[in-house]
């Protein structure tokens, strides 16, 4: 009786262990399959191109402000007092709207990054997730945080390329 609850066990115990060893571990670096994505690829140019607009407002105010200070200084032996005060107030006035607008002009470049990003990455989290899940993986790392300190990459599967495959990224 004694050996049967042994050999039980000593059963139990190789399964045990075996089915730890049958774990399947992958490896991915998201961000190249998201900067490989002709969506990324088309939001970069739309963000650049969102860019160079706010870069022609912001430089159209900073040639009015540049034509204003040549004709204060052009103007300034003869103005008066008041006249010189209220050119004086107006640059000022231009200046401080030009570093308003090129902080909101920040603001907005970084809204629309993640406007435009945020589904793009999502894309590629579902596509790792169905991969993952349809291999039978129960961790993947992404290799681009480099949070591990260590990694066996014979441990694990890459599985960049079929991820890449179900996305159409070549």
């Amino acid at each position: 009786m004694k050996k049967a609850l042994k050999l039980t066990l000593a059963v139990v115990c190789v399964m045990f262990s075996t089915s730890l060893f049958a774990q399947k571990f992958g490896r991915i670096n998201t961000q190249e399959i998201i900067t490989n994505m002709n969506e990324f690829k088309d939001a970069q140019t739309q963000i650049q191109d969102f860019a160079k607009d706010l870069d022609a407002q912001l430089e159209t105010i900073q040639v009015e402000f540049n034509n204003k200070l040549q004709e204060y200084q052009k103007a300034e032996g003869t103005m008066t007092e008041a006249v010189m005060q209220l050119k004086q107030k107006e640059l000022t006035d231009l200046q401080t709207r030009y570093e308003q607008f090129q902080q909101v002009a920040a603001q907005d470049i970084q809204k629309k990054q993640m406007e435009l990003l945020e589904p793009i990455r999502k894309k590629a989290v579902d596509a790792i997730n169905e991969v993952a899940k349809a291999g039978g993986y129960i961790v993947v790392f992404d290799m681009m945080g480099n949070s591990l300190a260590y990694i066996d990459e014979s441990a694990t599967t890459d599985i960049s390329g079929e991820v890449k495959a179900k996305l159409g990224v070549q």
